[in-house]
């Protein structure tokens, strides 16, 4: 049945949802601090509420603690802040040259610092996403604490027997004194509002991320400083410094990363050189050029790589990143702020006769046009257009004298979630669409189907969608972008604003080359639409190698054989 004109669609209420609180986050950024349970802070819950996303689970349940979603964050976080009533946004201040030991999550580089007993500070260097993800994950936060406040008392708001347990377990976990788990994981799963088997399960989850702290101390600190501010008034507050509001969207990071990594190329007599950029991990550029000559050229890239990929083999990371420094990488480890450390390769001091077989090289093209390989980390959301933009200009480096890089090619590799298909698959764009925007980008993508055709994995292909923040997506949306006439491939957080960077500098400012060639390819990191596949269910681990390097291997090989021929397409 037809919608009347009155009514709207879920997709449409969701993404109304997503405005609203991009609008208010904005406004309050602005404005320069909040109460998360104050009115302003009370339209972000209620906005994040209506939308419900899906890496946040059982968000609307009244009762029932989201122990996945308080994992996913809490990783995100940096440790303790569920015992801080008072958190504090700031740019890079000179916080890292003072006697604050740096508090750095596993799963976001970020430096915070515990100042006291109730204060935290975070800085933000990577730009309005990052304020954006971090607001949203606080906000997911204080839902949850008000749910373990509600589950602490009884119906006269007495405290529970169970809180007063609580209480005198994190004392004995504090002290390092040992007490009934079994007992103890009764009481908890009350206060959680979830059945003992399930509290053992995130008890042990927990504990497996060395990065945060216990179920138990969560548990009370959550619910301890939500009773506070409901009973004595002591309200939490979230607010933003001054030279933070005043940097951001000005580039202030992005130039100063640029500008280091241009005058390291000035220094070693690289700047005029063919440049081909690679956004994606430090590790599997560098373990595909170098790893076989370290390791050995019998094994197989891919099974080169897992074995590099295990926790317990650092020292052979390190036999590989020794040799790579002897033998033509730079590495350029970040001091600006942006946390996205860079390695340059000049290929002509590669030895080619120990690359791995699956590379294409033509050794007389790479002596004639000497290229050089940057390598950059991942971006974050708009990060990306910041970094990609300041990277792509000119050099200034004598008074008015200005140096244009010679970029020849631009490769983007990035994790994805996809819409139909699961982890570990691969995604070729062609075009970025920025969600809740009329932006779009089609793009000329250099890589295509048929260069993955053989690897086994599901290969898709189609828009991807730009989302302002992972976290913030529900089923209506995505089916909504699957379904409608956009038939998306994927959604991410980068692809629109490298875009928007690229045809400024190529098709505009004409900084670059108009036909710089272009390769994007996304892997799956989840599928938000499978119940058990979302970001808040773990890492790829391992499954997550085989697609890394399949697509680095592509990219090299049209930096390092740019005259090979391309696969006849054939079905997939």
């Amino acid at each position: 049945m037809p919608l009347k004109p009155s009514q709207r669609s879920r997709a449409q209420e969701s993404r109304a949802a997503i405005q609203r609180l991009y609008i208010a986050m904005r406004h309050l950024f602005i404005r320069g601090n909040y109460k998360p349970l104050g009115v302003s802070g009370e339209a972000i819950i209620e906005a994040l509420t209506q939308l419900r996303p899906e890496i946040y689970g059982s968000i609307n349940d009244p009762e029932r603690v989201e122990l996945d979603g308080l994992l996913y964050i809490f990783q995100r976080l940096p440790r303790g802040i569920e015992e801080c009533r008072y958190i504090k946004l700031i740019s890079r201040e000179g916080f890292e040259d003072s006697h604050f030991e740096p508090i750095i999550p596993s799963k976001r580089r970020r430096n915070s610092y515990r100042i006291d007993q109730e204060q935290m500070y975070i800085e933000m260097t990577r730009g309005r996403s990052d304020i954006y993800d971090i607001l949203t994950h606080l906000t997911f936060m204080y839902i949850e604490a008000e749910k373990i406040r509600r589950n602490s008392e009884d119906h006269k708001q007495r405290k529970r027997r169970e809180w007063e347990m609580l209480e005198q377990i994190v004392d004995l976990e504090e002290k390092g004194e040992a007490y009934n788990k079994e007992i103890a994981y009764t009481y908890l799963s009350t206060l959680l509002g979830r059945t003992y088997e399930e509290t053992v399960e995130a008890c042990q989850r927990f504990g497996k991320a060395s990065d945060v702290n216990s179920v138990f101390q969560i548990t009370y600190w959550l619910g301890k400083l939500a009773t506070e501010e409901a009973v004595d008034e002591k309200d939490r507050e979230i607010s933003f410094s001054s030279a933070l509001r005043e940097k951001i969207g000005h580039h202030y990071y992005g130039d100063l990363w640029a500008r280091n990594i241009k005058s390291a190329l000035l220094e070693r007599n690289l700047l005029e050189r063919p440049i081909h950029i690679i956004s994606a991990n430090l590790h599997s550029v560098m373990n595909t050029l170098y790893a076989p000559a370290t390791l050995g050229t019998e094994n197989e890239i891919e099974d080169l790589a897992r074995s590099l990929s295990d926790p317990i083999n650092e020292e052979m990371r390190q036999r590989v990143y020794k040799h790579a420094i002897r033998n033509g990488m730079i590495q350029i480890d970040d001091t600006s702020g942006t946390n996205i450390s860079v390695q340059i390769i000049d290929t002509t001091k590669l030895d080619l006769t120990t690359l791995p077989p699956t590379l294409e090289k033509d050794e007389a093209y790479i002596q004639a046009e000497k290229p050089v390989i940057l390598v950059m980390d991942y971006a974050f959301g708009e990060q990306a257009y910041e970094t990609m933009d300041e990277l792509l200009k000119p050099f200034e480096y004598r008074e008015r004298e200005k140096t244009p890089l010679e970029v020849r090619s631009i490769s983007i590799m990035g994790k994805a979630g996809i819409l139909e298909g699961g982890k570990g698959d691969i995604m070729i764009p062609d075009a970025h669409v920025f969600e809740g925007t009329a932006d779009n980008y089609p793009i000329e993508n250099k890589m295509s189907p048929e260069d993955f055709r053989d690897s086994g994995l599901g290969v898709s292909t189609g828009p991807m969608i730009t989302v302002m923040g992972t976290s913030l997506q529900n089923r209506d949306i995505l089916r909504y972008f699957l379904r409608s006439s956009w038939k998306a491939a994927g959604l991410e957080m980068e692809g629109a604003h490298y875009q928007k960077a690229i045809q400024a500098a190529s098709k505009i400012r004409k900084s670059i080359n108009e036909n710089v060639s272009l390769c994007y390819a996304y892997y799956a990191s989840d599928n938000p639409l499978i119940s058990g596949q979302t970001l808040a269910s773990g890492s790829l681990g391992a499954d997550g190698v085989k697609p890394t390097y399949l697509i680095t291997t592509k990219f090299l090989n049209r930096i390092l054989c740019p005259a090979v021929s391309k696969p006849q397409p054939q079905d997939l």
